[in-house]
């Protein structure tokens, strides 16, 4: 008999492995610009998490049970301070599992994490980025891929205009300048109808 997973019943299977080992996460990505903006669908989801060198081997162990996830990878990216990936065994999605950089806005945007009035359909509270650092973060990812993904120009778009009444602006103006991404901001703007 085969089942099927939804994307977010797997996302909310890794939360609840990240809170009951106490490794504090957010939602970023895909995801979180479709909660806060345009609706798409995405064949992974991108998490940061507050690893530290303890967690690797519980967090292995939990997610092992229903996902494949090399341990040298999850090392690698804590030293490094980039991703590793969990792949769920019975359905093939991914979950991009990024560790929290050490940078001034990762630091802010992980502090400003917050958790909608939404859950997964069991129930698990997810924790998402805000919509002000999805567009950033979204806008800063666009400029070092060479300006060249319509996708990742859409999801800010579609933040921008589904959440317009939300946005801090004030705080994206701050942050786009230390990111050199404010010529990026001013014209997503421009394009969403002035927000």
């Amino acid at each position: 008999m085969d089942i099927e997973f939804e994307p977010i019943e797997i996302l909310a299977k890794a939360a609840r492995i990240l809170d009951d080992l106490k490794i504090p996460w957010m939602v970023g990505g895909s995801f979180a610009s479709s909660f806060f903006g345009a609706a798409r669908f995405t064949g992974d989801a991108d998490v940061v998490i507050d690893m530290r060198s303890e967690h690797v081997d519980p967090l292995a162990r939990e997610l092992e049970r229903e996902f494949y996830v090399s341990r040298d990878a999850m090392r690698e990216a804590l030293r490094d301070r980039r991703s590793f990936n969990a792949i769920h065994v019975e359905s093939s999605f991914k979950i991009d599992f990024f560790v929290l950089g050490a940078g001034p806005f990762d630091r802010e945007e992980f502090g400003r994490r917050l958790t909608p009035r939404a859950s997964s359909p069991a129930g698990t509270p997810l924790v998402f980025k805000t919509p002000e650092d999805s567009v950033l973060r979204k806008l800063h990812w666009y400029r070092l891929g060479g300006e060249v993904s319509e996708q990742q120009w859409r999801d800010v778009l579609g933040v921008l205009i589904v959440s317009r009444d939300l946005l801090d602006n004030a705080y994206m103006d701050r942050w786009a300048a230390h990111l050199g991404v404010t010529d990026l901001l001013e014209k997503a703007r421009g394009e969403a109808g002035g927000v």
